[in-house]
């Protein structure tokens, strides 16, 4: 299954957080990576950030999460993948979440959680890394 162009990533922020630096910090660092990159601004419901996804033919959800509803928000995000038979699109994501919180997100289906003082580049290596690789490679 040869996937050709850049890797496409929808940046949204979920939920009621008001706060959207980092989720733009992040979109222009992974955007100057050579990725497409879809921000969808601020306070979107798991349901349009999954719609968005999938018209946009995405191959990764990067979520921005500060308000403290992850567990709940992205346990939406990955039902809704699931229901439209698209658990291909990889879900990652950051904010203020607790360490305890990251095995439990992980074992939904999360594939991986960055801490505040995450670096761009950490998490641009990651997405290049993780992001169309098959499954078990």
């Amino acid at each position: 299954m040869g996937v050709t162009g850049p890797i496409r990533v929808v940046v949204a922020k979920p939920g009621l957080d008001g706060h959207d630096r980092g989720a733009k910090v992040i979109a222009r660092a992974l955007r100057d990576a050579g990725m497409e990159v879809i921000y969808t601004g601020l306070h979107q419901t798991p349901e349009q950030i999954v719609d968005t996804a999938i018209q946009e033919d995405a191959d990764a959800i990067g979520l921005s999460i500060l308000s403290g509803a992850h567990n709940t928000l992205f346990a939406k995000v990955i039902d809704l993948l699931e229901q439209h038979d698209a658990l291909d699109i990889k879900v990652f994501g950051g904010g203020i979440i607790p360490e305890a919180d990251i095995g439990p997100l992980k074992d939904k289906g999360v594939a991986e959680i960055f801490t505040p003082g995450a670096t761009t580049t950490s998490i641009v290596d990651w997405v290049n890394a993780h992001v169309r690789q098959p499954a078990g490679a």
